[in-house]
């Protein structure tokens, strides 16, 4: 035991204590396989992390998120939804509060490449049940100490035919494996540059190499266009800019018969025999075409957005209240959709403007400053960490995984580590490798 804790207390930054530091890295190991548990141990991460540091409100962005949450109180005290959009707050709230009491722990490249490795090692039990689901038809669901942690696992997938894995919907699990590709990405390039030395070395760079192929195989059967718009988003971030003089061409080269088999307008004699090489199940899949006589215009993101758009204009300074779109929808249009499909809509839908502008924009700001000091561009697990981080924003412009509390838990870590570059810079902490 005593050999377990001395290695989980390497590579601790100065700031975070001990006990604090254990349990925030076992929490990432468990965090797809049961939020629960990993909520419990990054409560007491939290809990020691909020000690012994300077006053919150010295730090700007603080003061900011304060603001916010008085801002969805005053919204919630008057909103249609009632107590629901009480409840809602609770997708919020606390993560206000975490994203000061984690910043001891993301100080450093060292402590965020470590960070990164135990999200990768998490990842494992969803890409194990999404394929064992899918190619041997395993169906849960399994459930351990006493129902603590449940695996929704369907054989087949869900909805049938997509890989869901541990996560009961394939869309969610897209967006686990989409915001954790680039860091198993890095994990693996990390151990490829090692090759020689042989040994062990070896043993890890293949079971590196295993994770991404299992990671990109996964990720395809998930059917999300989403989940294939990460796989290219995230990989020239990771190999970095000074490999995109061969890297851009060639994703061109290798997009471009997709793009002309998929978009309207392309003359018929270049576009059959495109879509005769591109499987339908791509082009059809990325253009409706197989959704069409299937799908419901109503269920379709312009309707979505059409109404979000509606609803904000009617009360724009407070909204409607949290959990709120899904119950007018299904009034106004005969079907339940929980949220509007993207985030910018959904909190000015639910909270009104001014805290989706607050809000957008620290997320923007964040990824864009980082981009300005050099971590897009800098060793390789701090543009993973970016990569990550860019990846799940974009999700979030066409779908909302962060209503999955592993995947909003996931996110704030990720804009933790941000804010934690800016604070203390990049040579802070051990070297993280290059």
């Amino acid at each position: 035991m005593s050999r377990l804790l001395a290695w989980l207390d390497l590579e601790r930054p100065p700031q975070a204590a001990p006990l604090g530091w254990r349990c925030f890295q076992l929490a990432l190991l468990l965090l797809p396989a049961s939020a629960l548990l990993a909520g419990l141990l990054l409560l007491v991460a939290l809990i020691q992390g909020c000690q012994r540091r300077p006053p919150w409100w010295q730090d700007r962005l603080n003061l900011m998120l304060v603001a916010v949450s008085l801002w969805m109180l005053l919204g919630a005290v008057q909103a249609p939804s009632g107590w629901l959009a009480w409840i809602g707050l609770a997708n919020w709230l606390p993560f206000f509060w975490a994203f000061w009491g984690f910043q001891p722990y993301l100080e450093g490249p060292a402590a965020r490449r470590r960070l990164a490795l135990w999200l990768v090692a998490g990842t494992v039990p969803v890409l194990v049940t999404g394929l064992g689901q899918m190619l041997l038809g395993w169906s849960g669901p399994f459930q351990q100490f006493g129902g603590a942690v449940i695996w929704w696992v369907q054989a087949g997938g869900n909805p049938p035919g997509r890989l869901s894995g541990l996560f009961e919907y394939a869309n969610v699990t897209a967006a686990w494996l989409a915001m954790s590709w680039p860091l198993a990405l890095a994990a693996w390039l990390q151990h490829a540059r090692r090759w020689r030395e042989g040994g062990n070395t070896r043993l890890v760079w293949l079971a590196g190499l295993a994770i991404v192929v299992a990671q990109v195989a996964a990720l395809v059967a998930t059917d999300s266009r989403n989940g294939w718009g990460a796989l290219v988003l995230g990989l020239p971030v990771v190999l970095g800019p000074g490999r995109w003089l061969w890297l851009l061409p060639v994703l061109l080269l290798a997009l471009l018969p997709v793009l002309l088999a998929t978009l309207p307008g392309v003359p018929a004699v270049l576009q059959a025999p495109l879509r005769e090489l591109v499987p339908q199940s791509v082009w059809g899949r990325l253009n409706d075409f197989n959704s069409q006589g299937v799908r419901p215009e109503a269920l379709t993101r312009m309707s979505l957005w059409t109404m979000a758009l509606q609803l904000i204009s009617q009360r724009p300074w407070f909204g409607w209240g949290a959990q709120s779109f899904g119950a007018i929808y299904k009034e106004r249009a005969g079907y339940f959709i929980n949220h509007p499909h993207t985030i910018a809509l959904d909190l000015a839908q639910s909270h009104g403007w001014p805290v989706a502008v607050g809000l957008v924009g620290l997320v923007l700001w964040l990824l864009l400053r980082t981009a300005q000091v050099g971590m897009a561009n800098d060793r390789l697990f701090e543009r993973a960490w970016w990569a990550a981080t860019l990846v799940l924003v974009a999700l979030h412009a066409t779908d909302i995984p962060m209503y999955d509390s592993r995947l909003n838990i996931a996110g704030w870590i990720l804009l933790v580590g941000l804010r934690a570059r800016l604070s203390s810079g990049p040579d802070r902490g051990a070297a993280a490798g290059s």
